[in-house]
């Protein structure tokens, strides 16, 4: 007997499967409907004006039929969410007086860790497998030596990255920065008083009556928290737009001790951040990038193992850092099963959502050994942009997920030009996608982000308008060079 895998296009059985199942209800009516029209074709003249005249129409039953058809549709309308509009954004690009090669990073550390040759190997060794460039880049603060953390510099490097980035904004968009009615600025670790946001409604003298939110403390997901709590606001305020500022402050946080828990950070973080303009403005629908779709999150902060896996502390000399524990992808992990487990049924197409039912129900009534089917994302979404918090996450999610080395690309190549920028590497995986002239009218992308507490946050967008490739941006000047083959392991 021939092998059935390779006597048979198993790949053209699926497809065959997938179009049946995801349009049953058209095949199944498109033929009813058929068969009507050709009956009412064979009806002659006479047959069909007596049919007409056979109907009795009673005035009260056709107000009232009238009526409840408006009376629905009016509630329908009212009740419907307010489209949300991804007009555009702009991503912060570093100076190049700001980059830090491999050498420069490993020089400093060995000055600054003079008494301490194991944690400058460690580091070393991590730096080696992060998937991290040469040009990556850390705030001025950081290239002294040692480290000048101060209030000062943070200020500072806040200021640098969040007005030239809304510079960008309003230059790209037109708008204006009293047109503002919605603020929102994301930075977990940085809180000073005043606020972030009240930095930008002082430096570009916003109304008095803008809505100013502040958030901190929420990690590498805080980036779709904003659009979560933007998608909101929108949806009780008619007319209006909201900017989302993501970031996350180096300076105050570079740890200068030797628990190599806390030590990993400096070697994956680095500078970045990005200023998102939403709005729910109908005249914005043709203008406007995306539209977003979904935004799914959950919270694994109940589960004391989860709550601590990233967590801010002093180490034993009394230097402050962020410790990241051994047990990080496994909650990751299991974070993001109960993401998907939600937001599976909300974007999957029939025949994915009916082969993960017929297994759930075979391994409950039958085995309960059988492998668990994992739904096949890549039918919902043609874009993927999974938070570049490490080589680690994105591999793990590539597997999971049954990924191919494209939808990864985006993620890979932010990690590799920019490094874990956090809450706004997720745009610069989409200006990524949209560098490559690949973000097609239609199109549906999913954010994918985690952080600490422990979170992982999902967005759905779907691209409005074909996206013309864009001549400036933060990979204007290198995305002809990309991808770029990612070694294992780089050598120092």
């Amino acid at each position: 007997m021939p092998d059935f895998s390779t006597s048979v296009k198993l790949k053209h059985v699926k497809l065959g499967y997938q179009f049946l199942v995801n349009h049953i209800l058209a095949l199944t009516l498109v033929p009813i409907m058929a068969g009507v029209v050709v009956k009412v074709l064979r009806l002659g003249p006479e047959e069909i004006v007596n049919l007409w005249t056979s109907l009795h129409f009673d005035i009260v039953q056709v107000l009232c039929s009238s009526f409840f058809v408006i009376f629905v549709a009016t509630v329908y309308f009212l009740s419907k969410p307010r489209s949300i509009f991804l007009v555009d954004y702009e991503c912060y690009k570093p100076p190049v007086a700001c980059r830090v090669p491999f050498s420069t990073f490993m020089e400093h550390s060995r000055l600054n860790l003079s008494n301490n040759p194991k944690s400058v190997e460690f580091q070393m060794r991590i730096l080696e497998r992060s998937g991290l460039g040469e040009e990556t880049c850390l705030p001025p603060a950081i290239h002294y030596i040692p480290p000048s953390p101060t209030m000062e510099a943070a200020r500072g490097e806040a200021e640098i990255v969040i007005f030239s980035a809304m510079e960008s904004l309003f230059k790209k968009t037109g708008l204006k920065p009293r047109d503002i009615d919605v603020l929102i600025v994301n930075c977990s670790l940085f809180s000073p008083t005043p606020s972030l946001s009240a930095m930008v409604i002082n430096k570009y003298k916003l109304r008095s009556n803008v809505k100013s939110f502040n958030l901190s403390g929420m990690g590498c997901s805080a980036g779709l928290i904003s659009i979560d709590l933007a998608r909101d606001l929108l949806q009780v305020h008619p007319n209006s737009n909201a900017v989302v500022v993501s970031t996350e402050i180096i300076t105050p946080n570079y740890y200068q001790g030797k628990e190599r828990a806390m030590l990993l950070p400096n070697c994956l973080f680095r500078m970045g951040g990005a200023a998102i303009l939403l709005s729910n403005r109908s005249s914005d629908r043709w203008r406007a990038k995306y539209r977003l779709v979904h935004v799914v999150r959950t919270h694994k902060g109940a589960d004391n193992k989860a709550y601590r896996c990233v967590f801010e502390e002093e180490d034993k000399e009394g230097n402050v850092g962020i410790s990241l524990s051994k047990d990080l992808m496994a909650i990751a992990g299991e974070a993001l099963k109960s993401n998907i487990t939600t937001i599976g049924p909300l974007v999957l197409p029939a025949s994915e959502q009916l082969l993960f039912l017929l297994t759930l129900i075979g391994r409950k009534i039958f085995n309960p050994k059988w492998k668990p089917y994992i739904p096949d994302f890549k039918q919902a979404f043609e874009h993927f942009c999974i938070h570049a918090g490490g080589r680690a996450v994105i591999d793990e999610l590539q597997k999971n997920l049954q990924l191919s080395p494209e939808h990864v690309e985006a993620s890979r190549m932010t990690l590799h030009r920019f490094g874990n920028t956090s809450s706004s590497s997720l745009w610069y995986e989409m200006s990524y996608i949209e560098s490559k002239g690949r973000m097609k009218r239609g199109d549906r992308v999913w954010q994918i982000a985690f952080g600490s507490g422990f979170k992982c946050n999902s967005a759905v967008w779907k691209c409005n308008r074909t996206i013309k490739t864009p001549t400036d941006g933060p990979w204007s000047d290198c995305i002809q060079r990309y991808p770029v083959h990612i070694p294992e392991v780089v050598k120092l």
